[in-house]
Parts: structure tokens; sequence; C-alpha cells
């Protein structure tokens, strides 16, 4: 929980407790069904919750910006946003059914309002949104493609509405296709921890 509180210091006691009961949670729900893998569960703040949150430093998400989560698998970073923006409105999908139930019951467990959680393919998913973020999910231009129809058209944000990927290692290639409007921004000037080091948020206007 220190890390959060490092840099997030504006969070009310609400998203403090809800955020604190996210540990026991997945610990209890990882036991059951694998989403985190074994050796990552002890590091849950630092690589899942936290490197959620990072999308955070983009885009401030304004009250009403709705957003999707593609490829949610336990709620990342999905829950860690919807507790962050809880004027916003977040669906989260994912195709593997068991991945979904996970999700759903940590978000009932925390009292979570602001979020809707379906499983779901993205090739299936209808509804119009401000923005759709992923998490390292598949190639960025294979995302785009899919995602591209879910993009609304009305602008409510600073950022006009596209598409916030959190991914990691060598983007250029992935990048390439969307010639110069593709930003990327390194996590780690953001955070200091190493693990952070070669992790990015990348954002398309869509």
């Amino acid at each position: 929980m220190e890390i959060i509180r490092k840099y997030f210091r504006e969070l009310s006691d609400e998203q403090l407790k809800q955020i604190e009961m996210l540990d026991g949670l997945y610990r209890d729900w990882n036991a059951k069904i694998n989403v985190i893998s074994r050796k990552d569960i002890d590091n849950l703040y630092e690589r899942h919750v936290l490197h959620s949150m990072a999308i955070a430093r983009t885009v401030n998400f304004r009250p009403g910006t709705r957003i999707l989560d593609f490829g949610t698998g336990g709620g990342f970073p999905g829950i860690p946003l919807a507790i962050l923006f809880p004027e916003c409105s977040f669906k989260l999908i994912d195709g593997t059914g068991k991945k979904i139930r996970v999700a759903q019951e940590v978000a009932k467990a925390i009292g979570l309002k602001n979020c809707k959680i379906e499983q779901l393919r993205g090739e299936d998913e209808k509804g119009q949104y401000d923005f759709v973020v992923s998490r390292a999910v598949m190639a960025l231009p294979d995302l785009a493609k899919i995602v591209r129809k879910n993009i609304s058209k009305k602008q409510q944000n600073a950022l006009p509405n596209g598409l916030i990927c959190l991914k990691g290692g060598d983007l250029q290639a992935e990048a390439k296709p969307f010639k110069n409007s593709v930003e990327i921004d390194d996590i780690d000037k953001w955070f200091d921890e190493e693990w952070f080091k070669g992790k990015h948020v990348i954002y398309v206007p869509l």
C-alpha cells in the first residue's frame, strides 16, 4: 500500500480502503483461480495496481468519461482506474470466463459502483467509449483495428478519444503504422522503482 500512497497522495479514505482490500481478495481468488502468476502476487501493488494507475499520469479522465478495458483478465487496468475515477464509467471485458468471475467478485467485494464486467470478446463489443484501455493484450495495430468501431465521435477530454495501452519493450515497429500520431510515455519518469524501466503508456488517437 505504501507505494500507492507515495504517488497518489490525493486519494480519499474510501479509495484507500478499496485499494487496501485488493491484496487479500486477489490472494484469496488466486489460490482458487490463477489470474496473477504466483511469484507476482507479492508484488500486486507495484506490478498490477500502480502499473494500471500509470494511465492516470497520461490522462486525467473528466467526470462522465466512458472507458472500455479490453482484455481485462482479472481486472487490470480497469479496477484500479475505476477506483481512481469514481465519476467515470468503466466496462471491463475478457473472453475468459474464470478471469471475469474474479474481476466481478473483487469489484463487488470493494463496492465498485461505476464498473460493468462481462465475459465478451472484443470483436463482439458494440458500445461506444471515449477511451479503450488495455494491458499488453495484443499488437497495437491489431488492437486498433478491433476497437476503432467502439471509439465515440463525441469529445469530452483534453486528450482526443482513442486507445491507451500499457506495454513494455521496443515499440517502434508497432507504432510505425500510426506514423507520428502515437505518443509514448516512459513510466519510469513518474515512478522510480526499477521494475518500471522499459515500461510505457502508449496513446493512439482514433
